[in-house]
């Protein structure tokens, strides 16, 4: 099993958690919380190796396209890139919508 780290600063901070997705064969879940720091921490959990690049480049530009400050947890068990940010997008939604 792999682990990667990314962490950039700054962003709008999350106030409450969520989680999207599950742990199976081409998907994964994305656990999300208020920040430790002043800025986004994603933490990443692979069970396939030699992707790192292609994780960074994932995440990167998630960031770059959402600022924001949170701590991330994800457990992959291969999905792509695109689903990869599809999470991201649907844990950003809960997390910053209006509470009813």
């Amino acid at each position: 099993m792999q682990e990667i780290i990314v962490e950039r600063a700054g962003g709008e901070s999350v106030l409450r958690r969520a989680h999207v997705g599950v742990v199976g064969s081409g998907n994964l879940e994305v656990l999300c919380e208020p920040p430790s720091t002043g800025g986004a921490r994603i933490v990443v959990h692979t069970t396939v190796d030699g992707f790192e690049p292609i994780w960074r480049a994932t995440l990167e530009r998630f960031l770059a396209n959402r600022p924001i400050a949170a701590d991330f947890e994800i457990n992959d068990f291969g999905a792509t890139p695109a689903t990869v940010t599809l999470r991201l997008e649907q844990v950003v939604e809960l997390v910053l919508e209006p509470e009813r």
